[in-house]
């Protein structure tokens, strides 16, 4: 039988190994972060029943760069100033908001009797907790700017408090709720 020529790694071939595996994940983590989705969790109530506090979802950061965003679609995206302010978060707070998009480009919007109007149509709304107890007189919607509001219209600080969400700060979509366990499932989008 020939006799084989079996090399044992030596120890500092192990280390590098390790090294480029422990960096090729990590550039990957991140990158994939950076550009493609990100996870993100659910801190409050303002988009019960559709979400619930501390559920986890991926949220697609790409999409968006090909199409527009449309109504119905579920965002997370950087909350403008004046939403900061009427939420009562600090100046230099960088949480991100989770709503519902509502309103489009040019539309224009209304909340009459518990009723959101868009363009002076009712807008169809299966998935809200509860009719909003709010009025709103009629708001053109600018170019490139978003109405975001939240499933749970009475208790959530959106868009009818703070205006419009430019389309720049949406961060991407809600595609897949991923924990709790017994509530995965994809995301589909709501539209009237």
């Amino acid at each position: 039988m020939p006799k084989r020529n079996l090399q044992q790694p030596k120890p500092e071939n192990l280390w590098i190994e390790g090294l480029k595996t422990v960096g090729l994940s990590l550039f990957l983590a991140f990158g994939i972060r950076a550009g493609v989705a990100q996870s993100f969790f659910i801190p409050s109530g303002s988009m019960e029943p559709t979400l619930e506090v501390d559920d986890r979802l991926m949220v697609d950061k790409l999409s968006y760069r090909f199409q527009a965003p449309q109504r119905g679609d579920i965002v997370v995206f950087q909350p403008p100033p004046a939403a900061i302010s009427a939420c009562g978060l600090p100046s230099n707070s960088q949480d991100s908001f989770i709503k519902r998009i509502v309103g489009l480009p040019g539309e224009r919007v209304a909340v009459k009797a518990g009723q959101v109007y868009i363009n002076d149509r009712p807008l169809a709304e299966n998935y809200i907790a509860s009719k909003p107890d709010y009025e709103q007189s009629v708001r053109v919607i600018p170019p490139n700017f978003y109405l975001v509001l939240g499933d749970n219209r009475n208790n959530s600080c959106d868009g009818h408090e703070w205006g419009f969400v430019k389309r720049d700060r949406i961060i991407g979509k809600a595609i897949v709720r991923f924990y709790p366990f017994d509530r995965i499932g994809l995301f589909s989008r709501n539209r009237s």
